[in-house]
């Protein structure tokens, strides 16, 4: 055997490739509606690297969107306080604005205060003692001479 260097036949590894995201997919990581976006940003695909970029320092087309909408269907059920399926069940539509969603908060329509009362118990209805609401809530008064509490 000699001893010169053998030739290293391992492959190289290859330089990485920057990911793309499709534009729909780059809309909902960033929780947005997709059809209320500039045309640049439908039409190309966005790396990793653009869609941290745009989170980190949104321009102002972006916090525009954000702040006024429309905003799509996960977002307006979030600000709502109601399911998806909350949504699809009054027949709202799949985008709302702020605007829109501020003024359903102060309507408070039958379908969102029972919606809401399903999503997250307290929320919408005040508990009262009719047949399928939870009971009002007890509270103990002390008596001034008796030494048993009563019950209002």
């Amino acid at each position: 055997m000699t001893e010169a260097p053998r030739e290293d036949r391992r492959q190289q590894p290859k330089p990485k490739k920057e990911q793309l995201l499709s534009p729909a997919t780059a809309a909902k990581k960033l929780n947005l509606y997709l059809p209320a976006t500039p045309d640049e940003f439908r039409a190309t695909p966005i790396s990793r690297t653009a869609l941290q970029a745009l989170s980190d320092s949104p321009p102002e087309w972006l916090a525009t969107l954000r702040r006024e909408g429309p905003h799509p269907r996960d977002e307006v059920s979030r600000r709502l306080g109601v399911s998806n399926s909350a949504l699809a069940r009054a027949g709202v539509s799949d985008h709302m604005t702020t605007a829109e969603i501020r003024a359903l908060l102060d309507e408070r329509p039958e379908w969102l205060v029972v919606e809401r009362e399903k999503h997250a118990p307290g929320t919408g209805i005040v508990p009262g003692t009719a047949i399928g609401e939870r009971p009002t809530r007890v509270e103990p008064v002390a008596a001034d001479d008796d030494e048993t509490d009563e019950y209002v």
